[in-house]
């Protein structure tokens, strides 16, 4: 097959700011098999540049696409065989891929129950080692010159009573630069030294002999009060561990359930006379 490359680099040298008239924006300056480089996409390309630029740019932009297309055809005439069998194969797993995603969003409960949950978390405690500390409680953040630190001071130890969260939300909602109420949910170490002057060592020793830490930069106060706390080590407590057993048994059934559908559609093609085996 006869491949004709055209190149032409026209009256863009004269010029880089008004290198071509309106009417000439769509034409060709190169031409490979078919396939073109305009000179809109040449103006665009060495807009801004000097003329000098402007053709160096240009000469080695439609050398390399030239190049590129030459090669592309040569390898593709070589290597056809090749890279048909690689595209087929890529083009089927994607098919499947898709195919038992939509099988699993469709027909697989993806519910838990918590008898499974607490199962595995008895059964697995070897796998369910905490990589860090963490804690339940309250974290604010005060300038120095906030009032009644004495009475926060009181009252942020026991978060959990219901006056005493009304009281530290309208104290926090006044005067506080950060606030958290987490009586519920767990912190790990580095959640809580985001908002503390603390190094993460540091946090976890004074942990191991305080419920309250109180530190102070040039600007603020800053206290944490902490209701809960398991360290760095031991074994999570289920209601931190939950998420991550979740995720593990679905898997563990995502797995169990593409194979009963992939053996169900084998015996299936049997059955209906798709698929037939010869005994050797």
């Amino acid at each position: 097959m006869k491949k004709i490359i055209i190149i032409v680099i026209g009256v863009f040298l004269l010029n880089s700011c008004n290198m071509f008239e309106e009417k000439r924006l769509s034409g060709s300056v190169a031409e490979y098999n078919g396939k073109t480089v305009t000179l809109k996409e040449l103006q665009l390309l060495t807009s801004g540049l000097s003329p000098e630029d402007s053709a160096r740019v240009a000469e080695q932009y439609i050398r390399q696409w030239a190049i590129n297309l030459i090669e592309y055809d040569i390898a593709k005439d070589q290597t056809n065989k090749v890279i048909e069998q690689l595209v087929e194969d890529y083009r089927q797993s994607l098919y499947l891929h898709e195919y038992e995603e939509q099988l699993i969003a469709q027909y697989m409960p993806r519910i838990i129950e918590d008898s499974l949950i607490q199962s595995f978390y008895e059964l697995h405690h070897d796998h369910l080692i905490l990589p860090q500390t963490i804690v339940q409680g309250v974290l604010l953040v005060v300038p120095h010159d906030a009032p009644n630190m004495d009475e926060l001071r009181k009252k942020i130890q026991q978060p959990e009573l219901e006056e005493n969260i009304e009281w530290l939300e309208k104290f926090a909602y006044k005067y506080a630069v950060g606030y958290e109420l987490f009586l519920d949910e767990w912190k790990n170490a580095n959640e809580i030294i985001v908002h503390m002057p603390f190094e993460r060592d540091d946090l976890n020793k004074q942990l191991k002999t305080k419920r309250q830490l109180e530190l102070q930069d040039t600007m603020n106060i800053y206290i944490l009060q902490v209701t809960a706390m398991h360290f760095q080590g031991s074994l999570m407590p289920l209601t931190y561990a939950r998420d991550e057993i979740e995720n593990i048994l679905l898997r563990q059934r995502q797995v169990d359930f593409l194979h009963r559908e992939r053996e169900a559609l084998y015996e299936k093609a049997i059955k209906v006379g798709k698929l037939k085996l010869y005994e050797k």
